[in-house]
């Protein structure tokens, strides 16, 4: 399932999500002419190759997301759609490709898809991932690829969430949906120290607020926490979202207030201001170049002030979810290497 999918939320008319489509692939054009225009020996690998095709997937993210951002809702809402459909069609080959095999299933009620490696004897350790998209896009077949390359390499069962997005269900209905996960998943018989909360940019942020709508106990009995360039804070007067606007891929106007339509200080969105005490051993990277690095880092601080065991990984001259975007660089391979061995080490 999708946003689009369900009942009360509105999609547009065929004609006009063709229209959108149509200004979609002029917009991703435009991204493959600027792309080379950047000197590819200014970038952070030690090929040119590499370098071109960091370009490449900065300008086309930037451009999709830019495009989708200045649509109506339910313009985008086609849109994403049809590209969830297209996801359907062309990953389950990819998935089979890491020897993991899938399941479309609710947990709780939540729709979601099960990623399960194969060959992995009893008992396995779970991973409920929560998907980026910024509270607002996308959805857990979009994401089939990274996440089955998760399960494949920590030997985790993963179950990705198809929580509810804002505009339509602004906080706290995505937070209230990772809650019933998490609760389902115990009640089902996995013991909360058999579970980790992953997500990232949004799905990060999510995260953080069902640390804090959780008690302490609850909180201390998990695995660990894992965050890939989690969106710890929605003010968004940090100087990295202006300094690194040009490096990103974010479109320079970040919209929150879909999400928020309420104060971005409050504790339930902004972990920055949260007691973190109770959080268990937590793995974060993020890249230097990425627009919220200043927060991430000030959260970073917050969780060692707090005597939390945390892992922070700060990746020189990489954008936002690097892992997710650019599977095939040496920073990413790094980060599987280190989110293994973290997932052993918990």
């Amino acid at each position: 399932m999708v946003m689009g999918d369900r009942p009360d939320v509105e999609t547009s008319s065929p004609p006009e999500a063709a229209l959108d489509l149509f200004g979609l692939a002029g917009q991703l054009g435009v991204a493959l002419g600027r792309a080379p225009l950047k000197p590819p020996w200014r970038g952070p690998f030690k090929t040119l190759s590499a370098n071109v095709t960091a370009n490449l997937t900065r300008e086309m993210i930037r451009s999709f997301m830019g495009y989708s951002t200045s649509l109506r809702i339910e313009d985008f809402r086609s849109i994403e759609m049809v590209l969830d459909r297209l996801s359907s069609v062309v990953m389950p080959p990819v998935i089979a490709s890491y020897n993991v095999s899938y399941e479309v299933a609710s947990v709780g009620g939540v729709p979601g898809i099960w990623y399960r490696p194969d060959g992995v004897d009893e008992p396995r350790r779970t991973i409920a991932y929560f998907h980026g998209g910024g509270y607002v896009g996308t959805s857990p077949w979009m994401y089939a690829a990274f996440t089955s390359a998760i399960a494949r390499r920590t030997r985790c069962d993963v179950f990705v969430a198809d929580y509810r997005l804002a505009p339509e269900f602004p906080y706290p209905h995505g937070a209230e949906d990772g809650m019933t996960v998490l609760g389902a998943l115990v009640d089902s018989g996995i013991p909360a120290s058999d579970i980790f909360l992953a997500g990232d940019s949004g799905g990060g942020g999510l995260i953080c607020s069902l640390m804090h709508l959780m008690d302490y106990f609850e909180a201390q009995d998990l695995a660990g926490v894992i965050l890939f360039s989690p969106e710890v804070d929605l003010v968004l007067d940090q100087p990295s979202v202006a300094d690194n606007a040009s490096h990103d891929i974010l479109p320079w106007n970040i919209p929150t207030s879909a999400y928020l339509r309420g104060d971005g200080h409050h504790a339930f969105v902004s972990p920055l201001i949260q007691d973190v005490s109770d959080w268990p051993p937590t793995y974060i990277v993020y890249g230097a170049d990425e627009m919220f690095r200043d927060p991430i880092r000030q959260f970073v601080d917050h969780l060692e002030a707090s005597d939390v065991e945390v892992e922070a990984v700060e990746v020189p001259g990489m954008l936002r979810v690097c892992p997710i975007l650019m599977p095939w660089a040496p920073p990413s391979h790094k980060t599987f290497r280190d989110l293994q061995r973290f997932i052993k080490a918990a």
